[in-house]
């Protein structure tokens, strides 16, 4: 007899690829905003359920973007913080599941550049969706303490996968409209994982609990990262790269006109520094094995 999971955000980038892997091991119930077995926003509502779950996977959130206004800031804090205790309630009135595991995203560090950041690194984020992660975090975290559950917080770099969102979907439609450039070289490296890879590991990991960092343990660097995905889309040449020194002073133009330029000093020290993060943790104690961002690139159309 299968166990009875629920999933949040279902039809979410990542809420996809957990249902289609799991799909044939688990009776899936998904939750979600304008579909699903349950139909619910659930920074609005507590919701109600009509069974016990197994296994809880939440993954519903507000997703990382640069927030315009204050109104946007404070959707971060709730969506991802009070849409996390509604959830938590409504568990809480029907029965709480044996296992819940948390999909929590790498900002919580708070950091722009480093290398090999780990679990135990501190939790430095003070923007609003960094904020609202750690504080997520907490609630889940206190909460399966209480209940008896067992839970689980993954920290997750970039996702990819089919139809990527975020910075990587940016990417892909730039280099496919001829516009896209790497600055300095593109030797920045960046964690990322495959999305396919961390709803596979979802149903071990739930079992035995922690917090980890998921990534394909490679990091590629933006110079390969572009140079797979233009021989993917079948691009005669590889994309321009742009001097450091002009970019630097683009940068330093976008400080004097504001919000309203589109790149400043901060986006190119991003862009230009290393930024990943140690998954070690998952492989030595739960055989954590992910394939690779740029075979996968490499391999499959986008």
């Amino acid at each position: 007899m299968m166990s009875d999971v629920l999933i949040t955000g279902m039809n979410g980038f990542l809420g996809k690829a957990i249902s289609e892997k799991q799909k044939k091991c688990f009776n899936l119930f998904g939750l979600s905003r304008s579909s699903g077995y349950y139909n619910i926003e659930l920074e609005n509502d507590i919701p109600v359920f009509n069974k016990v779950f197994s296994l809880v996977i939440h993954s519903a959130g507000k997703a990382h973007v640069i927030p315009k206004n204050e109104l946007e800031k404070k959707e971060f804090y709730k969506v991802n913080v009070v849409g996390t205790k509604n959830l938590l309630k409504g568990l809480e009135k029907m029965g709480v599941p044996k296992q819940f595991v948390f999909i929590s995203s790498v900002s919580v560090y708070g950091l722009e550049n480093g290398i090999n950041i780990k679990e135990e690194d501190a939790l430095l984020a003070k923007d609003p969706y960094g904020r609202s992660k750690i504080e997520a975090e907490a609630i889940v975290a206190q909460w399966c303490r209480k209940n008896n559950v067992v839970c689980t917080i993954l920290r997750l770099p970039l996702l990819v996968g089919k139809c990527p969102p975020g910075n990587l979907g940016a990417m892909l439609k730039a280099i496919d409209r001829g516009y896209y450039f790497n600055i300095g070289g593109g030797k920045a490296r960046k964690s990322m994982v495959l999305a396919e890879d961390v709803a596979g590991f979802i149903p071990k990991v739930a079992a035995v609990g922690g917090i980890f960092n998921l990534t394909d343990g490679v990091h590629p660097n933006f110079s390969e990262l572009s140079s797979a995905i233009s021989k993917q889309k079948k691009k005669k040449k590889s994309p321009l790269n742009l001097p450091l020194f002009i970019a630097k002073l683009i940068g330093y133009s976008g400080d004097i006109f504001g919000k309203k330029a589109p790149i400043n000093s901060l986006k190119v020290k991003k862009i230009i520094s290393d930024l990943t993060f140690d998954d070690s943790k998952a492989r030595e104690l739960l055989g954590w094995e992910p394939g690779s961002v740029l075979e996968y690139l490499n391999n499959n159309n986008l």
